[in-house]
């Protein structure tokens, strides 16, 4: 056990984050703002990778951060990983182990145990994965976490449709941890000549309306929904724009076919994966998460409210809860409710979508923030390690089958959110499970 003076001396507490991919993703973002932003004088961070780095791992290094690998092969089950990963820990020695997404998860618990590493913490960062539709080693490592969840010292969760998900899966876990994520303010912010100059790389008339989404191609993210509202406008509203951002968007990248199908000439702009993203959604006009399955707390939802964006959304994961009132909320898989959501937002006009981006920044402010969330992982880090249990954090949701309807009358673990939170409006029907 790690006393409180040790944690408070001048030999800071030495944190190793083991994680599945250092891809571009949420949880690797995640984890490199927290890793950038904790105090280094209390905490030293090291970062271990499953598979090679990716440009998430690029940027950790040239922050600093000793980044290493154990170099497997993904989808592919290796029998020498777990020797290997515990000649890491015990050369590493850290105090805290923490883990991100399931695959780190397993394997961090079994050779921590194994290094002697006095604690272990999971992250859970999605909602309902739909499993069905991954492989099969996939689905071997969520039922195997499911069975070991009891065994690491917590669970850290970022949403509470990811912890809602997860205790009916059979997870039961010594304690829970809510940290939502935490966005960066001064990155992400309106930004009108950030939203001059991409219009102008893009060709983007400054008066036309743009909508976008910005995710990777997968199937959780259902882009052909996106692309077949998008049609449906494009017949209503000539003038309006369409952005596609994220690995696997650009030509060639997995959605040609829907692509023709919505048959939107030069409306449409794929960019692929791109830098530069907090100017890219400055630009737009009304951001987009049509997601099916799996989200849990969907960051781009939160950084477009940043800028700034109102957003239209799916009930998946916590995102109806994160927009509030600073957009709407659709059915899943439908095009025309997310149609008219967009064309009621673009018919409101600049203004109003002003003062609806405008209340959505503040929200993120006040739940999301960044600052907000590298404070509550510290603090969870050090009363871990001291043996204990923060004050700032709880092991359960209270009412956990609640709707973002009910918000303002049920805070956060962590922090209470009275005064910004609003019922979202819906269009198109009820969420899933409001009567």
């Amino acid at each position: 056990m790690i006393s409180a003076e040790t944690v408070a001396a001048s030999v800071p507490l030495r944190v190793c984050h083991l994680i599945t991919t250092l891809d571009v993703g949420g949880a690797e973002l995640m984890l490199a703002r927290l890793v950038e932003r904790m105090d280094p004088v209390r905490f030293r961070c090291d970062v271990i990778s499953l598979v090679e780095p990716g440009p998430v791992g690029v940027r950790l290094r040239d922050a600093g951060v000793a980044v290493t690998s154990l170099g497997l092969r993904r989808g592919r089950p290796a029998l020498g990983a777990v020797p290997r990963l515990v000649r890491m820990l015990r050369e590493h020695r850290p105090d805290l182990l923490q883990t991100w997404l399931y695959h780190a998860d397993l394997l961090g618990l079994v050779a921590g145990r194994l290094a002697g590493v006095p604690h272990i913490l999971w992250n859970v960062r999605n909602s309902d994965m739909a499993m069905g539709r991954y492989a099969l080693l996939s689905r071997l490592t969520l039922h195997a976490c499911r069975l070991a969840a009891r065994y690491p010292d917590g669970i850290v969760v970022n949403s509470r449709a990811g912890y809602d998900h997860h205790r009916r899966l059979g997870y039961r876990a010594r304690v829970w941890f809510f940290i939502p994520n935490g966005i960066d303010l001064e990155c992400f912010r309106p930004d009108a000549a950030a939203r001059a100059r991409v219009r102008d790389e893009l060709g983007i008339p400054l008066e036309a309306p743009l909508i976008g989404f910005v995710a990777r191609v997968d199937p959780m993210k259902d882009h052909e929904t996106f692309l077949r509202a998008a049609a449906l406008l494009a017949r209503q509203r000539p003038d309006v724009r369409f952005l596609l951002a994220g690995a696997g968007t650009g030509p060639g990248g997995g959605i040609d076919g829907p692509v023709r199908e919505a048959a939107l000439g030069a409306r449409l702009v794929r960019l692929g994966a791109r830098e530069g993203m907090p100017g890219i959604t400055a630009a737009l006009d009304v951001a987009a998460s049509v997601s099916r399955f799996g989200e849990g707390f969907p960051n781009v939802v939160a950084e477009a409210l940043a800028c700034g964006v109102p957003c239209v959304v799916t009930d998946v994961g916590d995102a109806a809860r994160i927009v509030g009132r600073a957009g709407a909320v659709v059915p899943l898989g439908e095009p025309q409710p997310l149609a008219d959501a967009w064309e009621e937002l673009i018919t409101a006009g600049p203004e109003a979508r002003y003062a609806m981006g405008r209340q959505g920044r503040e929200r993120v402010g006040h739940l999301y923030s960044l600052t907000r969330a590298v404070e509550r992982y510290e603090d969870l880090y050090a009363s871990v390690a001291e043996g204990g249990t923060p004050e700032s954090q709880v092991s359960d949701f209270g009412t956990v089958d609640q709707h973002p309807a009910a918000e303002s009358s049920a805070s956060p673990p962590g922090g209470p959110s009275r005064g910004v939170s609003d019922a979202p409006r819906v269009v198109g029907g009820p969420p899933r499970g409001v009567a």
